[in-house]
């Protein structure tokens, strides 16, 4: 399916493109692969929803400079459609909620009692046009803070500066910090030598939680051999230590080590039901 958009993207020239990011990513993947430049399709906006990194500076930018494309985050839910009521503008990154569509607070996830601007919360939304099905206080599940403040545009709603960047069931903690895999995913897209895709393995050493990422490199640093693999996995691990404020493992892998996919990512692998599994059967002294 991708190498045929490929085809269309060369043939058609279109001016717009929507999609997930990772789609994007996996976009110009294989439009290099075929010994096609993504710039040569002349998309001029990108538009992305579904998932975080369109306003994650790391991958924002990469897809960006990738495609030579202009790159608008957008948000919302299925269920408060048809608006997009979340978006950047042509000045603004990030997204402005456009309250006098679908009207937005970001609220606490346990109370849902709103949080004042610069906070950290869940969306709501309540829609104010649509009479059919219309959905009052509909909570979304998704991560994201919110600010009030002059836009460069102009225009005078609140703005989520760093988009919708994770979902409250895809936030796990590791020895008491938080940790976000866009978090991850915008490290790594940054970094020299990164081959596209990446796991995070969480697992348990004992009574602590590790945390560990295998993350592909890119041909031209395995083709540089050992010391250069090396050096990346170094580089790596220092960067995510000084984000995450945490002691990752790394491990680097060679380039097309992991599958591919059209739709959404899932790059999380939690080891720590298994662990949780085996250990009430040792304390049971069952088998099954």
């Amino acid at each position: 399916m991708t190498s045929r958009a490929v085809t269309w993207l060369r043939m058609m020239q279109p001016a717009g493109f929507y999609s997930t990011p990772s789609y994007a990513q996996r976009l110009a993947e294989v439009a290099r692969e075929e010994g096609v430049d993504p710039r040569e399709f002349g998309i001029r906006v990108m538009f992305f929803s579904g998932e975080p990194g369109g306003s994650i500076p790391g991958i924002r930018d990469s897809i960006a400079e990738t495609f030579g494309a202009r790159v608008v985050d957008c948000g919302t839910m299925a269920e408060v459609t048809p608006w997009m009521h979340g978006a950047g503008s042509a000045d603004t990154d990030g997204m402005l909620l456009w309250q006098d569509i679908v009207y937005t607070e970001v609220c606490d996830p346990e109370s849902f009692r709103r949080v004042p601007y610069g906070s950290q919360g869940t969306p709501v939304y309540t829609t104010l046009e649509r009479t059919s099905q219309p959905m009052i206080r509909l909570f979304s599940g998704d991560l994201t803070h919110w600010v009030m403040e002059d836009n460069p545009c102009g225009r005078t709603y609140p703005r989520l500066p760093q988009g919708i960047y994770g979902r409250i069931d895809d936030m796990f903690q590791i020895r008491g910090e938080n940790v976000y895999p866009s978090e991850i995913a915008a490290v790594l897209t940054e970094l020299a030598g990164y081959g596209g895709e990446h796991r995070i393995v969480v697992s348990r050493e004992g009574v602590m939680d590790e945390l560990a990422v295998q993350v592909e490199a890119d041909t031209a640093t395995e083709s540089a051999g050992a010391p250069a693999m090396e050096r990346f996995s170094e580089t790596a691990a220092a960067a995510l230590n000084r984000v995450l404020g945490l002691r990752v493992a790394i491990e680097v892998v060679s380039p097309g080590t992991f599958e591919r996919t059209d739709f959404k990512a899932k790059r999380v692998i939690d080891d720590r039901d298994l662990y949780r599994t085996l250990n009430r059967r040792a304390g049971s002294g069952t088998d099954g």
